[in-house]
């Protein structure tokens, strides 16, 4: 019963905090905390604006609030428009930062490290981010703060993303699902239980004196965001997530793009799990339960062995039992198990309840990627550590049409064509001498991967 109350015990004491730092007039905004207010950016031109004039549009007193935009473009124009961008809004007393570093070291992680070291930082109490793509609503603030001031053990206070662009297309639609399970029932679930959940990378605040305890960012993988999550929570710090606050954003509607963002989503945290492991272990401030959790559940079952399943049990066992008459498959793993987790997965989005099926097999289909870049995050291949920035389009689908690449040779996919042909294959041999219908499923999923080995997916 008591941990059923605790999240109502958060909203009270958030609504008190908010009314404490609102109430006493006489000293005007100096009950307000220092915000600071970062937005990492590289070549963005299509959503520069949007960001940088949602964090200005930001309510809370200008003297308690420093944005600093830290931008490692390398297209000259780029840059002077996000400069003069800067510019316009401290015209209007705006306390605006235009950061620039002499290279990309670390990438974003490295931005967001050198950002610190300013001066100004030090008079800061919390740090709110957000990437380039993300609008914030004015009010972010008044409802994020609140929950850090008056719960000295929270150190971060996570936001729901909504996708300005999710009807864009079946690609984006797809993604929604995916994403909406993953606000559901890993940090709405974690965050009523009080367990420990990742941060997003964008749209949380942080308690800046609880960085600065574990170091601040680090940029030893391509996922800063859930490494400083991870070290911060290890020192029994403690997360919210808030759910009907929502911040706007968009997903990727380019299959290439969508790869990219894919392999550096698997890449990376299986990266951090070998690098992190024995931290963990050896770590003397958290109980053993607490370590079984994180390495176990966290990271090994969520972050690497679903990956390997998905891929290899749906894309390379199951078709290729057609060839084994001899080899019995249990149904309850083909069809019992399957169809529960993926009602589970639905339910987060009902709306889009119609196109289970399709997400299923496109999450085969991507499942192929997020399991090559797990192997190259543990083994720390070749492109370990690559990081392509998703291309962003702003309100640019609004405004015209975008046109396919013309060269159909640079649009195919050779992994996703090679694995369309295997399963077609194996599809064609069941429904010929096999006795069971699992041709039905093999068809529909070569389709997938062929489909998707043409980019005839997205935008």
């Amino acid at each position: 019963m008591l941990q059923l109350l605790k999240p109502l015990l958060f909203l009270q004491d958030s609504f008190l905090a908010l009314l404490s730092i609102m109430e006493d007039m006489e000293l005007a905004h100096q009950n307000y905390p220092m915000v600071l207010v970062q937005i990492p950016m590289y070549n963005e031109r299509e959503v520069f604006e949007l960001s940088i004039g949602a964090a200005c549009r930001l309510i809370w007193p200008s003297d308690r609030l420093i944005i600093q935009i830290l931008d490692d473009s390398t297209d000259p124009a780029i840059m002077e428009l996000v400069s003069m961008e800067c510019a316009k809004w401290a015209s209007k007393d705006i306390n605006i930062h235009y950061q620039r570093r002499d290279n990309r070291n670390g990438y974003k992680a490295g931005a967001l490290k050198h950002g610190m070291r300013h001066s100004y930082v030090k008079l800061c109490n919390y740090l709110a981010i957000f990437d380039a793509d993300f609008q914030p609503e004015p009010d972010y603030l008044q409802r994020a703060i609140p929950f850090l001031i008056h719960n000295p053990e929270i150190a971060l206070v996570q936001a729901r993303w909504r996708f300005v662009n999710a009807n864009t297309c079946l690609m984006t639609r797809m993604q929604e699902m995916t994403l909406n399970y993953h606000f559901m029932a890993e940090q709405q679930s974690g965050s009523t239980r009080h367990a420990f959940f990742g941060f997003n990378g964008t749209a949380g605040v942080w308690r800046i004196a609880a960085m600065e305890e574990v170091g601040g960012w680090k940029d030893r993988t391509t996922v800063e965001d859930m490494d400083l999550a991870v070290r911060v929570g290890l020192l029994d710090w403690k997360f919210v997530f808030i759910n009907d606050l929502e911040v706007k954003s968009e997903l990727p509607s380019k299959f290439k793009a969508f790869r990219f963002q894919q392999h550096r989503w698997s890449c990376g945290p299986a990266n951090l799990f070998r690098k992190m492991t024995m931290e963990i272990i050896h770590n003397k401030r958290v109980k053993i339960w607490k370590k079984f959790y994180v390495i176990y559940s966290f990271f090994f079952l969520r972050k690497i062995i679903v990956h390997f399943f998905t891929f290899f049990f749906y894309c390379v066992i199951l078709p290729t039992s057609v060839f084994l008459p001899e080899v019995k498959i249990p149904t309850w793993s083909t069809i019992y198990g399957p169809s529960v987790i993926t009602l589970f997965g639905v339910i987060a989005t009902p709306r889009s309840f119609y196109l289970v099926v399709f997400w299923v097999l496109f999450e085969n289909v991507m499942a192929m990627h997020r399991t090559k870049g797990t192997f190259i995050g543990l083994f720390e291949r070749k492109r370990v550590n690559e990081w392509v920035v998703t291309e962003k389009l702003g309100d640019t689908l609004k405004t015209k049409l975008l046109p396919r690449n013309g060269q159909i040779l640079k649009r195919v996919n050779m992994k996703e064509v090679m694995m369309g042909i295997y399963i077609l294959c194996c599809a064609c041999y069941d429904f010929a001498f096999g006795n069971t219908f699992l041709y039905l499923y093999l068809f529909m999923q070569a389709t997938a991967f062929l489909i998707s080995g043409v980019s005839f997916v997205g935008t």
